[in-house]
C-alpha cells in the first residue's frame, strides 16, 4: 500500500511538473511575441566625428576671473503670476557688459545648482543671472516647454533694463532639457541675442531617456532581460512631453549658438545630437554656430560629477566676450573626438492591452483578488457561522495557507519590480551604479516570477484534489479561490509581457 501511494504522489509531482513547464513555455513565448520589438541600431560612424580639429588657442585661453563683482537678489514675475526668484551677478566695471542667463535642466532647477559657474562668469566680466524654476505647471508627468520659454523671456527683459547690459549681447543657456526650452524663446523673441546649448539632445525626449538607461545598462552589465524590462515599461508610460519634437525651434534659430557636448557623457547620443542641430540650423540657414567637444566631460560638463571640465568655462566666457566676431568660427565643430555606439531610438507606443490604463486596471484587479478571499471569510465569521462539514475543515486550512503565501509572493514580485526600476533610473541619473546589485536584483525578481508560477500551479491542483474528495467549498471560499488564482494568473501574464519569463534570462 505504502509502494502504491509513493508511486501515486510521484506521478503526481510529474503531473505538476509537465504542467509547470508547460505553462512556463507558454509565457516565455508571450514574453517574445506580444512587446513591440526594441533593437537599438549600432551607430554608423560620421568620418566629420573621427577626424575632429583641435579647438583653436583663442578659444580655451586664460581668463582672468578675479574681478570684484555685485550680487543682488530680485523677484520676477511671470504671466500667470508665478514668482520667481533670481539672483543677479554682475561685475563692478564700468561700460556695459554682456549677459547670460542660466535656464535649467529636468527637476527642481534651484538657483543654487549654478552658482559656482554664475559667480566665475561674473568675475570675468559676464552678468549672469539665475532664477529658481516654476513649481506650478511643472512636475513629473506634465511639462510645459512653452511656458518655461515664456519664463525665460520674462527674466530676460528684466536682465536688459539694467544700464550695465549690453542688450545686443544678452542671451540664454540652458542645459539639457533648457535646451529644449532655450529655442523656443530664442524663436520667438528678437531680443535673445545669443544661445548656449549644453549637452542638448536634439532628439526627443523619449528617445534620449531610452537612450541613456541603455548606455547605463551595457555600463552595468545588466542581464538583456532587464533593457527588455525598462522599455517595455517605458512604452506603457503616458507623459505629455516625451514625443516633443524641439527640431522645428533649431529651425527657426537665427541667433549665434554655441552647443558644448562632453565626449563622457552617458545621458545623451551625444554624435546624434549634434547631427540634428546642424541639420535643422541648415534647413534654417544658420551658419553662426560653434559644436565644441570636450574630452571627459559628463553631462553637467564636469569630471566624473566632480570639477568642471577643463577648458569648459574658458570656452563659454571668451566665446560670449568676444561676440560678434565668435558667431561664425573658422570651423565649426571641433574638439575631443566624440564615439557614440548605437542610434537613439524610439520606443513603440506599447498595445492597449498594456497601456498604462489597463495594466493600472489589471493592478487593481489583483490586489482586490488577494484581499476579497480574506474579507469575505471574516465577514462569514463575523456572522458567527462555522465551517460545517468535516471535510471542508480538514481540506480548507491548508489551501488557505496557500494563497495567503501566494499574496505575499504577489506582493513581493510587484514591490521588487518597482524598486528595481527606481533602483536603475537612480543610476542612470546619478551617472553610478554597482553591477552586483542589478544582477542580484533581476535575480530576486526571477525567482519570485518562478515561485509565482509553481504556486500558481499547485494551489490549482490542491484546489481540484480537494474537490474530487468531497470538498463543498462555501461561498466566501468560492470569493477566496477565484480571488487569488484570478490574480495570481493576472501577475503571470503581465510578467510574460515584461519579459519576466523568456530565455535568456
Amino acid at each position: 500500500m505504502t509502494g502504491e501511494i509513493r508511486n501515486v504522489a510521484q506521478a503526481g509531482r510529474g503531473v505538476l511538473s509537465m504542467a509547470a513547464g508547460l505553462i512556463l513555455l507558454i509565457l516565455a513565448t508571450l514574453g517574445y511575441t506580444l512587446p513591440p520589438p526594441f533593437d537599438p541600431t549600432p551607430m554608423t560612424a560620421d568620418p566629420i566625428f573621427q577626424t575632429l580639429p583641435a579647438q583653436p588657442p583663442s578659444e580655451v585661453r586664460p581668463v582672468a576671473a578675479n574681478g570684484k563683482i555685485t550680487t543682488q537678489d530680485v523677484t520676477v514675475y511671470a504671466g500667470d503670476g508665478t514668482a520667481l526668484g533670481a539672483t543677479i551677478r554682475a561685475p563692478i566695471t564700468p561700460g556695459r557688459h554682456p549677459a547670460l542667463i542660466f535656464v535649467q535642466g529636468a527637476g527642481p532647477g534651484a538657483r543654487g545648482e549654478f552658482t559656482t559657474q554664475a559667480e566665475w562668469l561674473a568675475r570675468a566680466g559676464i552678468v549672469t543671472l539665475v532664477y529658481d524654476k516654476r513649481t506650478v505647471g511643472y512636475d513629473f508627468l506634465n511639462r510645459d516647454f512653452g511656458l518655461l520659454a515664456d519664463d525665460a523671456l520674462r527674466v530676460l527683459a528684466r536682465l536688459r533694463e539694467r544700464p550695465d547690459v549690453d542688450p545686443a549681447r544678452t542671451g540664454l543657456w540652458g542645459v539639457s532639457e533648457g535646451s529644449w526650452v532655450v529655442p523656443i524663446a530664442a524663436a520667438r523673441s528678437e531680443t535673445v541675442g545669443f544661445t548656449v546649448l549644453v549637452s542638448a539632445p536634439n532628439v526627443s525626449p523619449m528617445r534620449q531617456v531610452t537612450w541613456a538607461l541603455s548606455e547605463q545598462l551595457d555600463r552595468l552589465h545588466a542581464p538583456s532581460g532587464v533593457r527588455e524590462l525598462l522599455t517595455r515599461a517605458i512604452s506603457a508610460v503616458r507623459m505629455n512631453f516625451l514625443r516633443y519634437d524641439g527640431l522645428p525651434m533649431l529651425r527657426q534659430l537665427h541667433q549665434p549658438v554655441l552647443a558644448l557636448y562632453g565626449t563622457r557623457d552617458p545621458s545623451i547620443p551625444f554624435v546624434e545630437s549634434s547631427q540634428a542641430l546642424t541639420g535643422a540650423l541648415a534647413k534654417g540657414r544658420n551658419t553662426d554656430y560653434t559644436i565644441r567637444y570636450l574630452n571627459g566631460a559628463d553631462h553637467g560638463m564636469r569630471i566624473q560629477g566632480g570639477p568642471l571640465a577643463p577648458g569648459y568655462l574658458q570656452t563659454l566666457s571668451n566665446w560670449v566676450l568676444d561676440l560678434p566676431g565668435t558667431a561664425r568660427p573658422a570651423v565649426h565643430i571641433a574638439g575631443a573626438t566624440p564615439v557614440q555606439r548605437y542610434q537613439a531610438s524610439d520606443v513603440p507606443s506599447a498595445p492597449w492591452y498594456a497601456g498604462g490604463t489597463v495594466l493600472g486596471l489589471a493592478l487593481c484587479l489583483a490586489a482586490g483578488g488577494y484581499v476579497v478571499g480574506p474579507v469575505a471569510e471574516m465577514m462569514v465569521r463575523l456572522r458567527g457561522r462555522q465551517l460545517a462539514a468535516e471535510t471542508n475543515a480538514r481540506i480548507w486550512p491548508p489551501i488557505r495557507r496557500r494563497f495567503r503565501r501566494m499574496a505575499w509572493t504577489g506582493l513581493g514580485l510587484l514591490v521588487s519590480v518597482l524598486a528595481f526600476i527606481t533602483l536603475l533610473v537612480l543610476f542612470s541619473v546619478n551617472q553610478a551604479g554597482a553591477w552586483p546589485a542589478v544582477l542580484s536584483g533581476w535575480l530576486v525578481i526571477r525567482i519570485l516570477a518562478l515561485l509565482m508560477l509553481v504556486q500558481e500551479v499547485t494551489a490549482v491542483a490542491a484546489v481540484v484534489s480537494g474537490l474530487r474528495e468531497g470538498w463543498l467549498p462555501s461561498r466566501s471560499q468560492h470569493v477566496a479561490i477565484t480571488g487569488v488564482l484570478g490574480s495570481t494568473g493576472l501577475l503571470l501574464v503581465a510578467g510574460a509581457y515584461y519579459g519576466l519569463f523568456v530565455f535568456p534570462w
